[in-house]
């Protein structure tokens, strides 16, 4: 049995820390510090997605349809491989068309004198016929926990652990607090992948939810190159929109296509230079095994995947993730 600890946070006050997410390494050091040595030992931690508390439907590959109503607010139930990327899509396609899906992918700016910090809450305009001048909508945050080989007495951590955490900077002043909104434990060994071994041809696509690490300063480290199962020629590769076909790398050079973004690792007052490829890119898969891969990629891999780099989902190919013209994505 392999399980995972799925954790949804609610956001309490103000967040200095990355844009895209809340690195594995801040939400790892936030709670190891309430746990004993065996736990922090044993605990892996997920990066952090933010969520917004919207109205939602499921979408199409997951194991329940329709309208979900506050979906955002609450960790959907999870049947399926597909149901545990729900709200790791960081385009948050499960929002309703009504919803402003580009406000709700940027968050609200704050100032407290010389700090400018992302608030835990956005706020809409109303037509001034309402009653009221505006709406708020409030930050979440997704993230998931497992553990290594016998040590599954460690999970769940418990609700007084997670509740209150902080993480980002500042903390010492308030900032980055969480709450706990929701938790469930998830055996991934039970979930039906009947999509991925249904698919109608035997090619398949990871899309990087996560940076996957090639160099690392960090003190016992290891360098990775690209995953010999990665397919990461240029007819292969899909390009995001925005984003750009044949990537430049950190050094300016074009290589394999693939982009690269040079980010760093903070422990205690030491910080550390990580080259990674970067998160949101697509590439073809050429192993031979997708159910084990896809378990694999939730569990993550490489250099740091304790602390929430390497994750993937194996996709059938030709499932494109941006809409289309006539609503197909």
């Amino acid at each position: 049995m392999t399980v995972v600890q799925q954790v949804l946070f609610e956001m309490d006050g103000s967040y200095l820390g990355h844009p895209y997410f809340v690195t594995g390494n801040a939400l790892y050091n936030a709670i190891a510090r309430r746990v004993d040595g065996r736990a922090r030992r044993a605990l892996h931690v997920s990066h952090g997605v933010f969520v917004p508390g919207e109205y939602g439907e499921y979408p199409d590959a997951n194991s329940q349809n329709g309208y979900a109503g506050k979906l955002g607010q609450s960790l959907p139930d999870v049947e399926a491989y597909d149901d545990l990327f729900v709200f790791r899509d960081a385009a948050q396609r499960w929002l309703l068309e009504s919803r402003p899906r580009d406000a709700h992918n940027t968050h609200d700016v704050e100032r407290h004198g010389d700090r400018v910090a992302f608030a835990p809450t956005c706020f809409f305009g109303r037509p001034a016929e309402q009653r009221n001048a505006k709406r708020s909508v409030q930050w979440f945050i997704h993230c998931y926990l497992h553990t290594g080989r016998g040590t599954g007495d460690v999970l769940p951590v418990s609700e007084a652990v997670l509740d209150g955490i902080r993480v980002g900077g500042a903390r010492n002043y308030g900032f980055g607090e969480l709450s706990l909104a929701d938790s469930q434990v998830i055996d991934l060994d039970a979930l039906d992948y009947g999509r991925l071994r249904n698919a109608a041809s035997d090619a398949y696509v990871i899309e990087l939810v996560s940076p996957y690490v090639l160099t690392s300063e960090c003190p016992g480290s290891d360098d990775q190159s690209v995953p010999w199962w990665w397919d990461a020629s240029t007819e292969s590769l899909t390009v995001e929109a925005g984003s750009v076909s044949g990537t430049v790398a950190t050094d300016g050079r074009r290589d394999d296509g693939l982009r690269r973004r040079e980010t760093r690792l903070v422990d205690g007052g030491d910080a550390y230079r990580v080259e990674t490829v970067d998160h949101g890119q697509v590439v073809g898969y050429a192993g031979s095994d997708p159910v084990t891969t896809a378990q694999n990629g939730v569990l993550r891999v490489g250099t740091h995947a304790k602390y929430g780099f390497g994750e993937f989902r194996v996709r059938p190919a030709g499932e494109s993730r941006v809409e289309l013209p006539g609503g197909d994505r």
